[in-house]
């Protein structure tokens, strides 16, 4: 995406800048100011994040009024990187900054020593540029060699091969966070950073300066520091040294979506579908058990809770789940692209690697998986569908009826089976909605199917994603 470019009209110099009332405000003051028009108005902190507006966004407006360093404790798939990015909105558009800081300095209070003898030298006549909101964020992910140079600085060998001393600050070459003055920096998975890293960290929450090796330079910066943890590496002692853990103003927990609905709310929001030639149309009921599947995965005791099952699973899930069915059509031509129960089955190869198991074989992944997927289709099945046909239908299966389903049949075999069994076509039609396609007959036979199947009356032999539902009895 390409960085908007300052409108003409904006002061090309600091004696412009000055004649112009530009009024200067910390990042802080930005941030606040901001945030009060947008509560005044009605609007929420950001719109991009959901299942967060009665817990985790009214607690971040309160630390971004208090003007607090926040640290946001949670478990991945939370998001918490797209909440922090989302702060960059609450910013002014624009900012002037000496033209050619490395650190972004203000041209009423320079800090650098680039920018100190320019504005010394040229005073009103010292050129200004202006920087978008949009390039005053940085962000790092910590890891165990992230150094000091990475995010405060390092003497740079080519500025002094070019003549300048060792201990000219003008040799200096800043890191990640000088070089986000006057904006917002974030550090992802704050524990990973070793402690030596995070005693520099330190120094700039509690000083708001920064020391590079043994230089005499101090860098008054104006940043304002979000970071993430788990919650596990945050509490965990020897993770995270105290006095670090002390600076930070807010201390903030994330958390999963709590209603299936707003995950699936999310999961609409974030899914890429891939194109098709013909209209694809998710049935209700395949929404709710994608989106089910993690929050069964949430509360299963086999699976590791520490590490957590991302809503990135959910979507994953639904991405394959709506390509298995688009494979199956440009092979049936059928007129709809409809995911049925036995495109679920493809949600193996999209879970394997996003959930961690506890004390069991890998090896047994697949067995787990299916079995989550099963429970979810069960739970929506009893929630969602009240099946007074239910005898008449495991009635009809013991006059020797037979229903083969698979990922591979067209819509028009199901729309057969229901023509042959009334018992089991006014339950289907009610499942699908009045105005169904054959698709969504199909999807919605399979999903009454195996829900007899799950609830025990009526007995399935199965193999893959294929499957035959016969009589209990025989």
């Amino acid at each position: 995406m390409s960085t908007p470019i300052a409108p003409p009209e904006f002061a090309k110099t600091l004696g412009e800048l000055r004649s112009s009332n530009y009024v200067d405000r910390s990042v802080r003051e930005e941030i606040r100011a901001n945030l009060e028009q947008r509560l005044s108005e009605g609007r929420p902190l950001s719109s991009a994040v959901l299942g967060y507006e009665d817990s985790v966004l009214p607690q971040l407006e309160t630390a971004l009024l208090a003007g607090h360093d926040i640290i946001l404790l949670g478990e991945r798939g939370q998001a918490k990187t797209r909440m922090i990015r989302s702060l960059v909105e609450l910013l002014d558009e624009w900012l002037p900054i000496v033209e050619g800081s490395e650190v972004r300095d203000n041209p009423f209070a320079p800090i650098s020593a680039y920018a100190i003898d320019i504005v010394s030298e040229k005073g009103d006549d010292t050129p200004v540029s202006w920087v978008h909101r949009s390039r005053r964020f940085a962000e790092k992910l910590a890891s165990p060699d992230t150094s000091m140079a990475d995010l405060i600085g390092e003497v740079d060998p080519i500025k002094v091969a070019g003549g300048l001393f060792l201990d000219d600050p003008r040799a200096l070459s800043y890191g990640l966070v000088p070089k986000s003055n006057r904006g917002i920096f974030a550090m992802n998975e704050l524990p990973d950073l070793s402690e030596r890293i995070q005693v520099g960290l330190l120094n700039v929450l509690e000083e708001r300066d920064v020391q590079i090796r043994g230089h005499l330079v101090r860098l008054d910066l104006d940043v304002l520091v979000v970071a993430t943890a788990n919650p596990e590496d945050y509490t965990n002692r020897g993770r995270l040294i105290t006095p670090l853990k002390d600076r930070f103003g807010s201390q903030i927990r994330t958390h999963y979506p709590h209603e299936i609905s707003t995950e699936i709310e999310i999961v609409h929001q974030e899914a890429v579908l891939p194109s098709a030639p013909v209209p694809i149309v998710v049935p209700w009921f395949i929404d709710d058990i994608v989106a089910r599947v993690s929050h069964v995965a949430r509360k299963s005791h086999v699976i590791s809770q520490s590490s957590g099952v991302s809503v990135r699973l959910s979507i994953a899930n639904y991405e394959t789940v709506v390509a298995s069915a688009l494979r199956r059509t440009l092979r049936t031509h059928d007129k709809n692209v409809v995911p049925r129960v036995s495109d679920l089955s493809a949600m193996v190869q999209s879970t394997q690697g996003k959930i961690e198991f506890d004390t069991m074989d890998d090896n047994d992944s697949d067995q787990v998986i299916a079995a989550l997927v099963s429970l979810a289709v069960r739970q929506c099945f009893n929630e969602y569908v009240l099946l007074e046909e239910a005898p008449e239908i495991v009635e009809a299966f013991s006059s020797e009826a037979l229903v083969h389903t698979g990922d591979d049949l067209p819509d028009k075999d199901y729309v057969n089976v229901l023509a042959a069994m009334p018992a089991l076509d006014v339950p289907v039609r009610r499942v699908a909605g009045p105005s169904a396609t054959d698709g969504e007959l199909a999807a919605a036979t399979e999903f009454i199917l195996e829900g007899l199947y799950l609830t025990k009356r009526l007995a399935k032999d199965a193999s893959g994603a294929r499957a035959l539902y016969r009589s209990r009895n025989r």
